[in-house]
């Protein structure tokens, strides 16, 4: 694959090349020989079929995930926020039992594996914010979360986006459930449908960007709407920082800055 740097702007295949656009950019590829019929049907191709249904099963698992931090995926999250998930879920579908083509992903024994995933690659929370904290915290039956922050110097424990002249801190939390390959629907299905990519977003107030804040700041998510919880469902915990600029009395999200990471999982 390779960029078309030319200024004409071609859109489809044209004598076997492909011309795309993809987040802005121009790209031409060639155009494949192999047919769609035969993928799917030919012998040789038993392993692409295989890696075809695992990678849809991956995808499918990382929407719901993003679907649960929907309330501020498109804040903190960069361009890539999709493919890096899905990325991840391809790796715990490679630790799943079963058959290749059709192995669990599950979620729930792979917690650890998204511990510290930034939504903004370029923007790692740990480098915005911080203060110290213990947290958040997940209760023992999983529907509500908390995070506490002791009182804290702004100037010293947050790297101030230019413009910035308040800041909220945000705790999100939702849930993810493990999937299975379902051979009368030839998809991979969620073992649980009701809570599956459900979740929430709790902002504190604004903290102005100059000296201490002043109090302690408690968060909570709660989710106890949807107890009980199924043990086939994994909770994941983000810590966000979400910046402003105040103009006019009136508080307007910057359009950078701003970024979140998983912090806990049960």
């Amino acid at each position: 694959m390779a960029k078309n740097n030319s200024f004409i702007r071609l859109e489809g295949t044209l004598d076997g090349l492909t011309f795309f656009r993809k987040n802005g950019e121009n790209f031409v590829k060639t155009k494949s020989s192999v047919s769609k019929k035969r993928i799917l049907n030919d012998p040789a191709y038993k392993r692409t079929r295989e890696n075809m249904q695992e990678f849809g099963g991956a995808a499918r698992c990382s929407k719901a995930f993003r679907e649960s931090f929907s309330g501020i995926a498109r804040l903190v999250g960069d361009n890539y926020l999709s493919a890096r998930i899905t990325g991840i879920m391809r790796s715990v579908v490679s630790n799943g039992v079963g058959a290749r083509g059709a192995r669990s992903i599950n979620v729930v024994d792979n917690t650890a594996t998204f511990f510290g995933f930034n939504f903004d690659k370029t923007k790692p929370f740990d480098s915005q914010f911080n203060a110290p904290s213990v947290g958040p915290t997940i209760n023992a039956s999983r529907d509500t979360v908390t995070w506490s922050i002791p009182d804290f110097n702004t100037e010293t424990y947050i790297n101030i986006p230019e413009g910035a002249t308040h800041c909220k801190l945000a705790l999100a939390a939702g849930y993810t459930s493990n999937y299975e390959w379902e051979p009368a629907l030839k998809s991979y299905e969620p073992v649980e449908e009701n809570v599956n990519g459900r979740g929430d977003v709790s902002y504190s107030d604004a903290i102005a960007l100059s000296g201490m804040v002043g109090a302690v700041t408690d968060l909570t998510v709660d989710l106890t709407a949807y107890a009980p919880i199924p043990v086939t469902t994994a909770l994941f915990a983000g810590t966000a920082i979400v910046f402003y600029q105040m103009v006019n009395g009136e508080l307007y999200a910057l359009a950078q800055g701003h970024c979140m990471q998983i912090a806990a999982a049960g």
